[in-house]
């Protein structure tokens, strides 16, 4: 992943456009090292049986802008790899344009720490949420 250029938002969303990133279908519009833009249209193959968003599209939203968002940041050192997701559901949606934010909480040498808010076309918080992701060092260019 880090020989991507993680900083070109038409590559991302192409990179998150195949398996499970199909079911989300997020377009990244703006990617820095601080911080991390990317919107979606609700479909219904995201509702849960009683059509509103499902809570887990919340959660794979917000680990994958959270992701792309500390893979930007780490850069060329390595790759990132998530290692705890909480989410909180703070308002039903069942249709719309939604935008996911990452902003960063720490960035530290072992590990990272990102905030998520989801927005929906009103500005309002439909979601939030934070991943903690653990920094991996490519031991290539460390010299082992």
């Amino acid at each position: 992943m880090t020989d991507l250029p993680l900083h070109d938002p038409a590559t991302v969303t192409t990179l998150n456009a195949t398996g499970f990133g199909t079911a989300l279908g997020l377009e990244f519009t703006d990617i820095t090292a601080d911080q991390v833009r990317a919107r979606w249209t609700v479909t219904p193959n995201q509702h849960q049986p009683y059509g509103i968003v499902h809570g887990g599209v919340y959660c794979a939203v917000i680990e994958t802008v959270a992701s792309m968002a500390a893979a930007a940041w780490f850069g060329d050192r390595g790759n990132v790899v998530g290692v705890n997701n909480n989410t909180d559901f703070l308002r039903a949606t069942r249709e719309g344009t939604l935008t996911a934010v990452a902003t960063p909480v720490h960035r530290g040498r072992t590990q990272q720490l990102w905030r998520v808010a989801i927005t929906d076309e009103q500005d309002r918080t439909v979601a939030q949420g934070q991943v903690r992701l653990a920094n991996i060092p490519d031991s290539d260019r460390l010299g082992h």
